[in-house]
């Protein structure tokens, strides 16, 4: 009984340090795209409480990237603080070993990881798309903060029986359905421009894209508009969400009919088939994190080295981010198989961290 609470409680520690971590930078990253929104919308006259709402919207997207670091620093605090207040030492002379410090924490990180996975991560995606539409309507369609707020642009190229167009927008919403600040250049059959669109706003619909306050710019020709304009086009939803969405915006729960129904039209969906399954391999990555910062953090106090310590478990967080970046890019690229690409980082860090706290243990 004894020991099944202090397991409880180092898991609780554990749990308490890596929450307290993640509000700390929520909080942090909160202020600081607060900041930069009130730097992009300049002298208009956005209210700042509007513009807080949409960082808000913003924020939980951004940080879900650094939640296994969170993990990471909060098990390395957990330890070194059991270490320091000389709890480990007095649980180790009751006979228990390193590995049952560490199996509390690796099931609390597992669970943890499903709560992000599967409640988290929705959230997160819902509030990102309500942001764009906040966005959007607060900077308007002259793309004043809009295309930075986007944090890029999107290009497509179509072609029909009248020739080729080449779509570019500021922001899509809706999954690529809806596109805000877009501009249309057309050519003929033999390559030669025809004429260039600027929209407010494209709206996919069956057979072509509604543009709304759409300005015709031609060669020799007085500009038409502003007025609504339809673009023919044969791009599907599913053509349209490839080009157009990305894999952040569409929560967990619906990736999986997503990848089917693009796959069954011929497209490829390696990008999103690999975020979905580091969605599912999030809990074991937390585990990992917990492995590897055990390996740094259970080392006695009297014994020095804190800062070492701390700085080698950073370290290795950052080069297994590193690892995991560079085969995701092999996987976008068809290189690697998505499975392959998700999994092999929690391999490799999972293995270093055991294998590093195999050797202090038993030598």
């Amino acid at each position: 009984m004894i020991v099944g609470t202090l397991k409880r409680y180092v898991a609780m520690r554990f749990v308490n340090a890596a929450l307290g971590y993640f509000v700390a930078v929520f909080v942090l990253v909160a202020m600081v795209d607060y900041i930069e929104l009130l730097r992009r919308a300049g002298d208009t006259s956005v209210s700042p409480l509007l513009l807080a709402q949409a960082s808000v919207f913003r924020v939980p997207q951004i940080t879900e990237r650094i939640i296994p670091f969170c993990v990471l620093v909060g098990a390395m605090s957990a330890y070194l603080t059991l270490s320091r207040r000389l709890e480990l030492v007095v649980a180790r002379s009751a006979g228990m070993s390193a590995w049952q410090f560490v199996a509390p924490s690796m099931v609390a990180a597992i669970l943890l990881g499903g709560v992000v996975t599967f409640g988290y991560n929705p959230l997160s995606a819902a509030l990102q798309e309500q942001a764009k539409l906040l966005e959007a309507r607060l900077f308007g369609d002259s793309g004043h903060g809009l295309q930075q707020a986007s944090g890029g642009s999107f290009w497509v190229t179509q072609r029909n029986n009248e020739g080729q167009a080449v779509i570019n927008a500021r922001v899509s919403l809706r999954q690529g359905a809806e596109l805000r600040g877009v501009s249309v250049y057309q050519f003929d059959n033999s390559g030669r421009f025809r004429n260039r669109i600027d929209a407010g706003q494209a709206v996919l619909e069956p057979g072509y894209w509604r543009l709304q306050d759409a300005k015709v710019y031609a060669i020799g020709t007085q500009p038409r508009g502003p007025g609504e304009y339809l673009l023919a086009t044969q791009l599907t939803p599913e053509e349209v969400r490839e080009r157009f969405a990305t894999p952040e915006t569409i929560p967990v729960w619906n990736l999986p009919d997503y990848i089917e129904r693009a796959e069954r039209v011929g497209l490829k969906a390696a990008i999103y088939r690999l975020h979905f399954q580091k969605l599912l391999a999030q809990p074991f990555l937390f585990a990992a994190m917990v492995l590897l910062a055990a390996a740094v953090s259970l080392r006695f106090f009297r014994f020095g080295g804190i800062q070492k310590m701390i700085l080698s478990g950073v370290i290795a967080g950052f080069l297994l981010f590193v690892i995991a970046k560079v085969i995701d890019d092999m996987a976008k690229a068809d290189l690697v198989h998505p499975i392959f690409a998700a999994w092999l980082p929690i391999l490799i860090g999972g293995l270093t961290g055991f294998v590093a706290l195999l050797y202090q243990e038993d030598g």
